[in-house]
């Protein structure tokens, strides 16, 4: 079992300057009740382990494969036609996106000198093109990214703001959907049927963290969530799920919400930076919680509330965050018993 990395940006960056007090700040007004929902039930899905060395990620959908080498120099997708693939000395992949319709494969300069790079793959024709420092709204390096409904997010800079800038992937126009304010900045985005989400933050010490939605140009906060605490969230049928840090000094330890119209549930703990929207339900690791417990993967839906579907092997053990292809899930456990990497369809 290799140890964890925090390999979020948002944490590393984050982590930083929010580590300086423990203060609580006030929590805003809630309507509605704010039942308990700790997962009652373990469901596990139909998993199966995946082909390759463990250290490789791997994000699967239905028909394709998105591979990444453990250590971020090379990729390759693989399908039912042509597949595809490459690596560049002096970059390395810092995401790997795929859902039913695209594959979306980020590079970023090992220096952090040039703008990041992004090779994009129509899964049904098999056309690709690039999204990088050339196009009409240009990448920045570094920055947040995320694929879905077919668009991706990214980071820009426009006239001096740090902004995030849309591309719809089917006419391949790029636009500027929100601008930080001054001395502010944003990570963690998320996409969903239901619209797109992220956490904005300021450089006061600790960061004011804040959940949003973006839509029109405009971020609108997260109902419910408390002042500053928020991490990431993502839009659900109906509601959210979010989390949110209690203790700053224990940056990657998160508590979990979801809403529901005005009713609001507790999801319990989880690891910061693990929740992704898949297949209509949202996902969430959570490390063991007393000795000899398993670490898990939380579900949670409207209807069955927060359930475990995934606990990993025997012995002292982490989670990476899960990875969502479309139709499918794929996590990697990290076990003194033993690594595994395991994915499942989702019907």
């Amino acid at each position: 079992m290799r140890p964890r990395l925090l390999a979020c940006a948002a944490i590393v960056a984050l982590a930083a300057s929010a580590c300086g007090s423990d203060d609580e700040r006030p929590e805003p007004p809630t309507t509605g009740s704010t039942p308990s929902e700790s997962p009652g039930s373990i469901e596990p899905l139909d998993w199966r382990p995946v082909d390759g060395p463990v250290d490789d990620p791997v994000t699967r959908n239905g028909e394709w494969t998105l591979t990444v080498t453990g250590d971020g120099s090379s990729w390759e997708l693989t399908g039912p036609t042509t597949g595809s693939g490459g690596g560049t000395a002096g970059w390395r992949v810092s995401d790997a996106l795929l859902d039913d319709d695209w594959a979306v494969v980020v590079l970023q300069d090992r220096a952090e000198r040039r703008a990041g790079r992004a090779t994009v793959v129509d899964l049904e024709s098999g056309r690709t093109f690039s999204v990088d420092g050339d196009t009409d709204v240009p990448t920045t390096s570094g920055g947040t990214w995320a694929l879905g409904d077919d668009r991706l997010l990214h980071a820009t800079v426009d006239d001096g703001a740090y902004c995030l800038a849309e591309v719809d992937l089917e006419s391949r126009r790029s636009t500027v959907a929100w601008c930080a304010p001054e001395r502010h900045g944003f990570s963690t985005a998320h996409v969903s049927e239901d619209g797109d989400s992220m956490m904005t933050f300021d450089d006061s010490r600790p960061s004011c963290r804040t959940v949003v939605t973006v839509a029109g140009g405009t971020a609108t906060p997260f109902p419910g969530v408390t002042a500053c605490k928020g991490w990431e969230g993502v839009l659900t049928d109906g509601g959210a799920v979010w989390s949110e840090i209690p203790r700053e000094r224990r940056i990657e330890e998160a508590h979990f919400q979801a809403s529901i119209g005005d009713e609001y549930a507790d999801l319990g703990p989880g690891l910061a930076g693990s929740l992704v929207e898949c297949h209509g339900a949202a996902y969430f690791v959570r490390d063991p919680q007393r000795q000899g417990e398993p670490a898990a993967l939380l579900r949670w839906t409207p209807d069955d509330g927060a359930v475990v579907v995934y606990e990993s092997p025997k012995g002292q053990a982490f989670l990476e965050p899960p990875r969502c292809g479309g139709d499918a899930i794929t996590v990697t456990a990290r076990s003194s018993s033993g690594d595994e990497q395991v994915t499942a369809d989702l019907d």
